[in-house]
């Protein structure tokens, strides 16, 4: 399996919000009901991109992984909120292809993209409830810190935990 991993195009933000509505409503499955996927389509998460990249292209990388010419993943990477620290905003892998290695490769690349930011550390945040994506970081070399927030998730209010990692 050869994986091209390269910068976003304008042209795949609508591919990018569909793979990472996939990837949400496979990995959350057990954390919010499947029927608020339903009703927060792709195109919903479509739009989003294509606005937010409008916005942060200038300060945010984000990667594509292509496997035979299609988006199979990516990462969103930009400065943080957390002082001294950038952050790794989102990893998603199409939900058939996890376990593939693709998040593996998308995850030392970003690290690499992390770095250049000129910090000492990187931050991410993951769903306390999500034991596969955590084991994932951790396996990557990504600690807990003990911060800790509230988000919500199709209007589901959420728990997650900051993890940190030195660049």
């Amino acid at each position: 399996m050869t994986v091209l991993l390269r910068p976003v195009e304008d042209a795949d933000l609508i591919a990018v919000g569909a793979l990472h509505h996939r990837s949400r409503a496979a990995a959350y499955a057990d954390l919010v009901p499947p029927e608020t996927f339903a009703a927060r389509g792709p195109e919903a998460l479509s739009a989003w991109w294509v606005e937010r990249w409008r916005w942060e292209r200038e300060t945010h990388r984000m990667t594509v992984a292509e496997l035979g010419g299609e988006p199979a993943g990516f990462t969103y990477v930009g400065p943080s909120e957390t002082d001294g620290a950038a952050e790794l905003y989102a990893i998603h892998v199409e939900p058939h292809l996890v376990g593939s290695g693709i998040g593996r490769h998308l995850m030392i690349n970003a690290l690499e993209q992390l770095a250049e930011f000129d910090v000492e550390r990187a931050v991410l945040w993951v769903l306390a409830d999500n034991p596969v994506a955590r084991r994932f970081y951790e396996r990557g070399g990504w600690t807990p810190d003990g911060a800790t927030r509230v988000e919500a998730i199709n209007d589901h209010p959420l728990p997650q935990l900051r993890y940190t990692r030195s660049l």
